[in-house]
């Protein structure tokens, strides 16, 4: 009996970090709030997995 085989899940990628779990954010210094350059930090909304979040 031949086995089925189960199609591979794809999952769509993150749209905030498009896929590379990272974003830049602005950083800020003083009471002016002077923007001095940008940082990367992990994607919050797919956890650095670069994966879209199940719904």
């Amino acid at each position: 009996m031949a086995r089925k085989k189960t199609p591979e899940s794809k999952s769509a990628e993150c749209s905030v970090c498009k896929g590379t779990g990272e974003v830049s954010r602005t950083v800020e210094v003083g009471r002016k709030r002077r923007a001095v350059g940008q940082q990367t930090g992990f994607c919050l909304n797919c956890l650095g997995s670069g994966e879209a979040p199940a719904e």
